[in-house]
């Protein structure tokens, strides 16, 4: 790692299996479903027989799908863009608005990437109802990577927001492709410190919503104008938990110390700027740093298999080794979306359930995992889903990525980030 620079090891994520094995997992057709527009939302696809819709290319790799899918709360209806990563001219990256505390609809970070299609990403920080007065950040719960650069880390498992997680996982979890072109899931972890006369200090968490108690957190140019209070509320056990009382910021300007304050400021980190938040023990330690003081900041994140990523979303595992996860739950259905792992990681079969009202049950984490390995997948990946479940692919002859589901807020969500499908 070197000093303010992001280096993420990449990840290969294995991948799920072409759309022309749609067929064997035993579905009930639909005629096509008119693409919702960003805005609104159009009609519910029509029941129809058959095996489903036919593939549908979308650019050379890469083709869409939709068709029904029995499950316990009844029919549901499913979205499929099947990507062949051994097709040179097709590569997965991340989707964002450019700051990680931000929001936009998916089918415009799409348009400004010139994505072809895509799925929404990560779980966020949507709301703060427990912490009056505290704006909620609108930004992601596990790491992300985009063209190689860490964005972000993971906050604590118990500060995250979406579902109950599979026993054994944490917010750690990814789903990336690295240089060698193949897709895998794995866990990225923050490494780094802040150095001050030759002594180096942890770093708890770099551009987070959320910080472990008694640590101290970086943040950059990459996080965004919203204020970083938010990153000294909850606990390590409790979301909901109290915002510290203990809190210090330091800002760094061109590597020495620029400012301080007893509060966690807002505003936009400019480019060569490093803020650091601390919370408890970890803003006693920087208390003790005074002005024109020179600090060096490193941190990077470091994948559990070694492996060094190029793209990284979070979200949670659901599917491994082509078996789902021991402790998913059978109970809870709703919209989802998800990403299957297939073919060594070649394949990658990005999948979103239609929030229309006729489908709006939609399935529960059991059923996701199941619809997934039925396409052939032998990993499975949970994103967000809800209102934030969204899939867009660009239609014969379009110029840009329309979205294909039906979101289920009626019309789209703005979300942090997602998975773009991109030509070369």
């Amino acid at each position: 790692m070197c000093s303010r620079t992001v280096t993420a090891r990449r990840t290969s994520l294995t991948l799920l299996t072409a759309l022309g094995t749609l067929a064997g997992a035993a579905l009930t057709g639909a005629g096509p479903a008119a693409a919702a527009t960003g805005a609104t939302t159009a009609a519910a696809p029509a029941a129809g027989t058959g095996a489903g819709a036919a593939p549908t290319a979308v650019a050379p790799g890469v083709a869409y799908r939709h068709y029904d899918l029995p499950a316990a709360a009844g029919l549901t209806h499913v979205h499929v863009v099947s990507v062949d990563l051994t097709n040179a001219r097709v590569r997965l990256g991340l989707l964002h608005p450019g700051k990680v505390a931000s929001r936009e609809p998916l089918s415009r970070q799409a348009a400004a990437r010139k994505a072809v299609a895509g799925v929404n990403g990560d779980f966020f920080n949507i709301s703060e109802v427990q912490h009056p007065g505290v704006a909620a950040t609108g930004a992601s719960v596990g790491p992300a990577i985009a063209d190689g650069k860490a964005l972000k880390g993971a906050v604590p498992t118990a500060q995250r927001f979406g579902p109950e997680l599979p026993p054994g996982t944490d917010t750690d979890a990814v789903l990336g492709v690295g240089d060698d072109g193949r897709a895998r899931i794995d866990a990225l972890t923050l490494n780094g410190s802040f150095s001050v006369g030759g002594r180096r200090q942890p770093l708890g968490g770099l551009n987070q919503y959320a910080l472990p108690e008694n640590s101290v957190g970086a943040y950059t140019s990459d996080w965004g104008s919203v204020s970083r209070k938010r990153a000294t509320c909850g606990s390590d056990t409790e979301r909901a938990a109290a915002c510290s009382a203990r809190t210090y910021e330091v800002t760094l300007r061109r590597g020495r110390v620029a400012s301080v304050s007893a509060v966690p400021g807002s505003g936009p980190v400019a480019a060569g700027t490093t803020v650091l938040v601390g919370r408890e023990a970890g803003a006693q330690r920087l208390r003790r740093l005074t002005r024109g003081q020179a600090v060096t900041v490193r941190y990077g994140l470091t994948a559990a298999s070694g492996r060094t990523y190029r793209f990284a979303v979070g979200g949670y595992p659901v599917l491994s080794g082509g078996q789902p996860l021991p402790g998913l739950d059978t109970r809870t259905s709703a919209v989802r979306t998800a990403v299957g792992i297939a073919d060594g990681g070649r394949r990658v079969l990005l999948f979103a359930v239609d929030g229309a009202p006729r489908y709006r049950k939609g399935l529960t984490i059991a059923e996701v995992a199941k619809a997934l390995k039925s396409l052939g997948a032998t990993g499975g990946f949970s994103l967000d889903g809800g209102g934030s479940s969204t899939l867009v692919a660009r239609a014969p002859g379009a110029a840009r990525a329309t979205v294909r589901n039906h979101p289920s807020d009626g019309t789209e969500r703005p979300v942090p980030n997602g998975i773009g499908v991109f030509l070369r």
